[in-house]
């Protein structure tokens, strides 16, 4: 199983490891997105800390968690993340993923999964790069790293993130709790080689 996760290449897209060079663009994407993630200097200990743990992962023989940069490739310009995460989650309650079909209550306990993060920067969006590059992670995941499943989770109200969830092919369920809130919405993909 391959430990390391190359550089993937698609037809606009190159993803390839965070740098620290990167700090602007990637805080201002990031920031966009949660407002109250932090400051500049939070933001680079989060940067330093994704970038050292590149190497570490792969000398510990672990999965490539972690985001990537997400760079088009004609100029390089940084556009967005992507990347695989563990996901330890109330997962029991989402329809098709516990062992109730139906669960009639909240889920009391967490599962394990590995979840699929992506993010576009706005002046980028609607153009199909989160598809594009989600896809990518999601082939590498399935014929190199052997996943079985790969999750993905936003709010009732991303709609967005729910339109690339089906056209990655995901199911998508919704989650018949309100809590907890950020797991309103899953999408499932299983490996079709499984």
């Amino acid at each position: 199983m391959q430990r390391h996760l190359p550089d993937l290449a698609t037809p606009r897209l190159l993803i390839r490891r965070l740098r620290m060079d990167d700090l602007a663009d990637i805080h201002r994407i990031l920031d966009l997105e949660a407002p109250d993630g932090g400051s500049r200097d939070q933001r680079s200990a989060w940067l330093e800390w994704t970038v050292r743990n590149y190497d570490a992962l792969e000398l510990l023989y672990q999965p490539p968690y972690g985001e990537r940069a997400v760079t088009l490739r004609e100029s390089g310009e940084l556009i967005g993340a992507v990347g695989l995460v563990p996901d330890l989650n109330f997962f029991a309650q989402i329809p098709g993923l516990g062992p109730d079909p139906e669960p009639q209550s909240p889920a009391r306990f967490t599962q394990p999964e590995v979840g699929l993060f992506w993010t576009i920067a706005r002046a980028h969006r609607g153009q199909g790069f989160a598809t594009e590059a989600a896809r990518a992670m999601v082939e590498f995941a399935f014929s190199q790293l052997h996943l079985a499943r790969i999750v993905a989770t936003t709010s009732y109200d991303n709609l967005p993130s729910q339109a690339v969830m089906r056209r990655l092919n995901m199911r998508v369920e919704r989650n018949p709790f309100s809590e907890p809130p950020f797991l309103q919405v899953v999408g499932m993909l299983t490996n079709p080689r499984a």
